[in-house]
């Protein structure tokens, strides 16, 4: 028990009676007898039988009350010297403590006066009102204070009575006065430091840099102040423990008194208690100051975060409004020095985002408290400097390829010049020779050679290349020059008719007309022919879709349908054609077959297999003794389809009416491919991780497989989704027709089936939730949300922060309980992402409530909990989605509110 501590409810301390102290006429000088019992002394005072009794009874009291507990236990020895005084003395000491004394006594030892007659009053006296003091323990009468040496060893006694044992009255005053006063700074100090730590915690984080800063400043002040006045009191508790060790210090031969002693040790536990309060109140402090300095860092991030957004939000603007492609090849030109520009421009406000998002991964990585606020910010800058990247580069390609066609153009429209030029400048008379017309027709092939330098050797080739950009008037520019390639090329084709007739033989002079390209006259524009439209026509196919994501023997009828209209390019329309029950069932059960022909090779080539003595060697080490990982309950899925599932459908080609009953008796068995779908992870990480092994490699070799074994380890999740595609087929074949309804029942169940399995995939990636998901009711439905949180209890707290943006939560609703789970995504050897969902929150559904409507936003719905108490905004990703979980949860508080009833 900590003494210092009760002294906190005692009411006196040695100074509030530090004058009646100082008249010592009761003492405790530290002595203690040979059983530990502590010593008080009453030494010849002549007024004694004056001393008020509030006087005597505070000291007395004040004394006994400084011993522990375990010393004053034992009782206290009482020894008053009366050896110059007279019966009447002793009488009335001896009365004064049986009457106000309040602790256990022990022993009485008096020293009675020492003349004759006094002494044999003295014992007549004792003898005669010994009962009247009512005492019950011994009074003992002492002539000399060697007989008090017979009973207590000299050491324990002062030298007033003939002992050994330094006592100084002032000195000891002075002590206890010090160790008082301690012991108050170390209870001020802690509550000042308990206040201070309250205020901490109370205090709410400010939502701008200056206000945080002036936070900051202000609570490291007074932090440093609180400092210092540990730093004294403690200094104040060492300086006290020397002085009360100072005589052992000063002599070797001296020791302390059992009261020094516990003197020492009551101010070494003052110092270890404020040793212990400032460690915890460091350590408070640590985070606190962490957590001020991080919501420093997060102010000043989010004043960056919107400066450098609005910067990047105007440079997208700008570069939005920048459409204009260009109309020649000067206008390109300078649009791309304008793009150049802008890209410059926009360098150093890129270069701040990406900086400002890699200081907030930073932030994130030194596990700042505001990683929900931080990380759609980082995002954020990210997505932007891409889409800046993106869009420049789109716009650069844009433009260079406008840049393209404009050069090609202008050099179309050149060679179109030329062309007209070279044949306006060959003349007819020199041409009538075979010579002159051979010359002339090496000329135009020499020329025609260039148009393919210039990518102009099919002019619809070269208009289509461009197609994608080309404004209407660009486009109309186009058309022109395209148009004048195709005269021009009629014009040499004609004249090389014209010429090869002259170079195979000569032919009659004919008085030549040359053309003039100036001043041609007027004729009417070449016409350019053009193939013969072709007719609609119609064929029939067959066709099967390939590759590992297909379903083997999947196949429709379809129509291919050649179409033109005049001289507008065919095109190919594909339509389906309508299928009717008996394909639908045929499709079926040829595809059904091939799946379990396919399962079966899969067990019997790579499942068995594992167990070959021959092959044990090819197993790598990670795969040993994990054939249940890897095929999971592929067995129990085949034997199912072998035995039960394949025959039953076969059944119904003479009967197709029968088939929806099929899928709705064997509504419990299909449930086999949900524990399929749930392993499917594990397997597909232990094939990444063994997938390469020689042992896959000869199985597959044997089988005589194109595609690897993970291909057919997929077959099961594509065959479930089948189901539902082929009973929506027979549905539409037989709408208002027998068996619709049963129809429509079979395709409910298997829609439920396969999100029954969904569901569960997703379920079996919650972490952190410490209970059994099992004991929690059927899953109705999951999905992601944001998510805000209303707190009614006061303001939020230095531990709890003030979120400024939706919390992203993937939803479990089960019937019993509703779970806040995070989603979490990893990269798993540069393969898909996997998800996870790390349990966050839940709310018992016996004791939620619902809001479907919350306003200025119809995608809304409140969850509340306790009365109120706790309010969760929840906002789905369309009205539909939210009306849908409504709608369940709905069912469950009814299905909650008729069991009750």
């Amino acid at each position: 028990t900590d003494e210092i501590m009760q002294q906190e409810i005692r009411p006196l301390v040695a100074v509030d009676i530090i004058e009646q102290l100082h008249r010592q006429f009761a003492i405790l000088s530290g002595g203690r007898g040979k059983d530990g019992a502590p010593i008080i002394t009453f030494p010849e005072f002549a007024g004694f039988s004056e001393i008020p009794d509030d006087d005597f009874l505070n000291v007395v009291t004040y004394l006994t009350s400084i011993p522990s507990l375990e010393a004053a236990s034992i009782g206290f020895i009482i020894i008053i010297d009366r050896r110059r005084d007279k019966w009447s003395a002793v009488k009335a000491s001896l009365t004064r403590i049986a009457g106000a004394f309040p602790g256990n006594l022990q022993l009485v030892f008096v020293l009675r006066p020492s003349r004759f007659i006094q002494r044999a009053i003295a014992d007549i006296g004792i003898k005669l009102y010994r009962d009247d003091f009512k005492m019950k323990v011994p009074i003992i009468m002492l002539n000399s204070v060697s007989d008090l040496h017979g009973y207590i060893d000299k050491s324990q006694l002062t030298r007033e009575l003939g002992g050994t044992l330094e006592y100084g009255h002032s000195q000891w005053i002075h002590h206890r006065t010090a160790i008082e006063n301690f012991a108050m700074t170390v209870k001020t100090t802690a509550q000042m430091l308990q206040t201070f730590g309250t205020d901490l915690a109370e205090t709410e984080l400010p939502n701008d840099v200056q206000c945080t800063e002036e936070l900051l400043s202000s609570h490291t002040d007074h932090h440093s102040k609180l400092k210092d006045e540990l730093k004294l009191a403690v200094k104040q508790g060492a300086t006290l423990l020397t002085c009360i060790r100072e005589p052992v210090t000063r002599s070797a031969n001296s020791k302390l008194s059992p009261d020094e002693l516990e003197n020492v040790a009551t101010v070494e536990r003052l110092l270890a208690q404020l040793d212990e309060t400032e460690k915890a109140f460091d350590q408070f402090w640590t985070k606190h100051h962490l957590k001020l300095e991080q919501c420093l860092q997060l102010r000043h991030f989010e004043h960056d975060f919107r400066e450098v957004k609005l910067t990047l939000d105007n440079l997208m603007e700008t570069q939005a409004g920048f459409a204009d492609i260009g109309d020649s090849v000067t206008r390109v030109e300078n649009l791309l020095k304008e793009q150049k520009h802008l890209e410059e421009k926009g360098q150093e406000p890129l270069e701040k985002a990406q900086f400002l998002a890699l200081h907030g991964e930073q932030l994130i990585q030194n596990n700042h408290y505001a990683v929900d606020s931080i990380r759609p910010k980082c995002v954020e800058l990210r997505r932007i400097c891409d889409d800046f990247t993106n869009e420049t580069k789109k716009k650069y390609d844009i433009l260079g390829k406008s840049l393209e066609l404009h050069k090609q153009l202008d050099k179309a429209s050149q060679w179109c010049e030329a062309g007209i030029y070279l044949l306006a400048s060959q003349a007819v008379d020199k041409c009538q020779s075979q010579e002159g017309a051979e010359t002339a027709l090496v000329e135009i092939e020499k020329f025609l050679v260039t148009a393919k330098e210039h990518q102009l050797s099919n002019p619809k080739e070269f208009y289509n290349q461009f197609d994608m950009i080309l404004t209407p008037e660009i486009k109309a520019n186009a058309q022109r020059i395209v148009q004048k390639l195709e005269d021009v090329q009629e014009m040499f084709d004609k004249r090389q008719v014209s010429l090869k007739k002259l170079a195979a033989k000569q032919t009659r002079p004919v008085q030549p007309v040359a053309p003039h390209p100036e001043s041609s006259p007027k004729r009417a524009s070449p016409k350019i022919t053009r193939p013969p439209a072709v007719e609609n026509t119609s064929y029939h196919f067959q066709v099967r879709r390939r590759g590992p994501a297909a379903q083997n023997g999947n196949h429709a009828l379809v129509y291919l349908r050649i179409a033109a209209q005049g001289d507008k390019p065919a095109g190919l329309l594909v339509t389906c054609k309508p299928h009717t029950q008996g394909h639908i069932i045929n499709e079926l059960i040829e595809t059904e077959r091939v799946y379990v022909e396919e399962l079966q090779s899969i067990i019997e080539g790579y499942a068995s297999e594992m167990d070959n003595p021959s092959l044990v060697h090819l197993i790598p080490s990670a795969l040993q003794n994990k054939k249940e990982i890897l095929f999971g309950n592929l067995p129990e899925i085949y034997d199912f389809h072998n035995r039960i599932f394949l025959k039953e459908i076969e059944n119904c080609i003479e009967n197709p009416e029968l088939l929806a009953r099929c899928f709705l008796k064997r509504k419990e068995d299909l449930q086999i491919y949900e524990k399929y779908c749930q392993n499917k992870p594990r397997s597909e990480a232990l094939w990444r991780q063994c997938g390469d092994s020689s042992f896959f490699q000869e199985c597959q070799r044997k089988l005589d497989h194109k595609l690897s074994l993970d291909a057919y380890l997929l077959k099961p999740v594509q065959r479930i989704t089948k189901y539902q595609l082929l009973l929506k087929e027979m549905l539409k074949c037989s709408k208002n027709s027998e068996g619709t309804a049963e129809l429509e029942e079979a395709l409910a169940t298997m829609l439920d089936i396969i999100k029954s399995v969904n569901d569960s995939m997703h379920q079996i990636a919650i972490t952190g939730y410490e209970g059994d998901v099992s004991e929690l009711g059927k899953l109705l439905m999951q999905g992601s949300f944001n998510v805000w949180t209303d707190h009614k209890k006061g303001h939020n707290k230095v531990k709890d922060l003030a979120r400024f943006k939706p919390m992203q939560r993937h939803l479990f609703l089960y019937t019993k309980m509703l779970l806040f789970c995070k989603k979490r995504e990893e990269n798993t050897d540069g393969h898909e992402k996997t998800a996870s969902y790390s349990f966050k929150n839940s709310l018992k559904m016996s004791t939620v409530g619902i809001t479907e409507n919350v306003k200025g936003d119809n995608k809304k719905f409140e969850i509340w909990y306790n009365g109120r108490e706790e309010v969760y905004i929840i906002q789905a990703s369309s009205v539909e989605l939210k009306n849908t979980w409504i709608s369940e949860i709905r069912k469950v508080l009814t299905g909650q509110l008729e069991a009750c009833r």
